[in-house]
């Protein structure tokens, strides 16, 4: 089956969060949401599940390892397939939404004056996390290099880790940077946590989202001890554009890990709703063929942004991002007074992801979400080049 990319659906008026916060005649570019419809056979199953005509609890309520165990399985199976990663069916915590399952993470091994790691800038939510389970944020900057391109700087890596350090969040591929972490990388991250007893909660949720000659490697698969120290958060709602539905996935090799993680959801975090555990499977069972033919036209998305961007946006650099449909948009050099948010919002009528909101190393950066069509990205841009135009 062909599927058009080019003319998605008019979304306004459908209650969606990203084109109704701002006026109507702005471009919504800002929060990671694609403009286009989700796979046709996952809203085959939608409509006919709908019409049925009973919406009562669904399977997977006790957080029992034997409940739905056809959706186990084809995770395990998608794993050994992607990753040559070997998990048990009961080693996986169904959790509506991975902010949800990343805030547990730091509920499960809290403790007084605990932190938490994080890699910033990054995905707001990260930022937010410790703080709900009263611990500290402790930064970590990623380096940048002359060609704008973020990596690792293990100093501060391992200096930002101290004796009170519980928890590290990783972000991989990173939201909003784009980068696929390398084996070696992750190794030697895997490995600190590790000397200084400092479990890994890693977001994976960009996992399928990758460009040509990019592989995605599951930190937790590195090593056996290494997978026994991480929870693991994946979810189709990136993938498959189906976020609203709101399911995940944590995957615990550690028995013990396991049982403090599920504890932690005790009166917070509810069973994942029918529709959400329904697409999630339709998704990974049948979603490959739409997911080949989004991964192509997002990847010339990025490509056209790219060129359009050295060539066209005056005092506008940015790297093509290794995964994910968001680009990281280093706005410093345009004169915009330290503004570039609402100067592109005003100037422009373009929302973009304020880098502010990423935490240290997002001043002057914006986020833009390339998962729409062609026509509207270029419409962007095009408002983009003209607010930037000597008056």
């Amino acid at each position: 089956m062909h599927y058009n990319f080019d003319t998605p659906p008019d979304r306004r008026h459908t209650d969606s969060l990203k084109w109704s916060r701002y006026d109507a005649d702005v471009l919504p570019m800002w929060i990671a949401d694609m403009d286009f419809p989700s796979p046709a056979s996952i809203v085959q199953a939608l409509r006919e599940r709908v019409d049925h005509g009973v919406y009562g609890y669904p399977a997977g309520i006790m957080g029992e390892p034997n409940e739905l165990p056809e959706f186990r399985r084809l995770i395990v199976d998608r794993l050994v397939d992607r990753y040559g990663w070997q998990v048990q069916p009961e080693d996986l915590v169904f959790i509506p939404g991975v902010i949800i399952a990343s805030n547990m993470a730091c509920h499960a091994v809290a403790a007084h004056d605990g932190g938490v790691l994080v890699q910033t800038p990054v995905y707001p939510p990260i930022l937010d996390a410790p703080r709900y389970a009263s611990m500290r944020r402790q930064d970590a900057l990623l380096a940048r290099d002359a060609d704008g391109r973020y990596g690792v700087d293990w100093g501060v890596f391992e200096s930002a880790i101290t004796p009170e350090t519980r928890l590290f969040i990783l972000c991989n591929p990173h939201n909003p940077v784009g980068r696929v972490f390398r084996r070696d990388e992750l190794e030697r991250m895997a490995e600190i946590c590790l000397r200084r007893g400092v479990i890994i909660c890693s977001d994976e949720i960009h996992c399928d989202l990758l460009y040509t000659g990019q592989r995605h490697i599951p930190i937790a698969s590195l090593d056996p001890d290494i997978a026994q120290n991480t929870i693991t958060l994946i979810a189709p709602t990136k993938t498959f554009n189906l976020p609203g539905l709101q399911c995940s996935i944590a995957i615990v090799q550690n028995p013990e890990l396991r049982q403090k993680y599920q504890e932690a959801r005790k009166g917070l975090a509810p069973w994942v709703n029918v529709m959400g555990l329904l697409a999630a499977q339709v998704a990974y069972r049948e979603g490959q063929d739409w997911l080949d033919q989004l991964l192509a036209y997002l990847e010339a998305n990025r490509d056209y942004l790219y060129d359009v961007v050295q060539s066209e946006l005056t005092g506008i650099t940015m790297t093509r991002p290794e995964a994910t449909y968001l680009a990281w948009l280093d706005c410093r050099q345009t004169g915009t007074d330290g503004n570039a948010y609402e100067f592109f919002l005003q100037k422009a009528r373009v929302a973009l992801g304020d880098g502010v909101l990423f935490g240290p190393g997002g001043e002057g950066f914006l986020r833009l979400n390339f998962g729409c069509s062609r026509a509207l990205l270029a419409e962007a841009l095009e408002r983009m080049k003209r607010a930037l135009a000597p008056s």
